[in-house]
């Protein structure tokens, strides 16, 4: 009896265990289907717009604690795209952000804290032209698990975030031909890791 109520005990504690206990999931960046956005405003009137064409990174994320979740992603600088090769060569070049000096711009959370249904707020620490400075990207998501035809587990989330240039050292051009603040939208699918054997 003694036996049976001990095995009980333990089924009711494993089945009342709280969710945060368990581990968080972890994924990947999808980069084919995942993009990395800016705008900025030129002249005071109209706006610019572009993208980096690779962002790769990983994610981990408890939907039970998601201040235990964390992301990192990484952004290649030479796959910027504003869809004029000139001003892309100039953006690539040392007036700006310098892609032969620094190749790439990451962002790795220090905290991540829910803000509302469905939304997040993650600070973390954006490294761009050299510099790093704390960062609080407006996330929403992620989205609920979906399965792809090939049997991979995905979900998605969108961040958007505004910073100044100048704090990263990228001071080409008065603000009055290129505005000092730029808008940045990512949007990633995340594939999730198979589960370890």
């Amino acid at each position: 009896m003694k036996s049976t109520a001990a095995a009980l005990t333990l089924t009711l504690a494993t089945a009342l265990a709280p969710a945060a206990s368990r581990a968080a999931d972890s994924y990947t960046i999808d980069a084919t289907h995942s993009q990395t956005a800016f705008a900025v405003k030129h002249l005071l009137i109209s706006t610019v717009r572009g993208e980096f064409g690779k962002t790769e990174g990983a994610v981990v994320i408890d939907d039970a604690d998601l201040s235990r979740s964390h992301v990192e992603a990484t952004i290649e600088v030479a796959t910027v795209n504003t869809r004029e090769a000139q001003r892309d060569g100039h953006l690539k070049s040392a007036e700006f952000l310098d892609a032969a000096k620094f190749p790439t711009i990451t962002f790795k959370s220090t905290k991540v804290e829910a803000a509302g249904a469905g939304k997040l707020k993650v600070t973390g620490d954006l490294t761009l032209h050299g510099v790093t400075k704390s960062v609080v990207l407006d996330v929403t998501g992620p989205s609920a698990e979906v399965t792809d035809p090939y049997k991979q587990v995905k979900r998605g989330l969108s961040a958007t975030a505004t910073i100044n240039r100048r704090d990263f050292g990228v001071s080409y051009g008065p603000a009055q031909i290129i505005a000092d603040e730029v808008t940045v939208q990512i949007d990633a699918e995340l594939t999730k890791a198979a589960p370890k054997k």
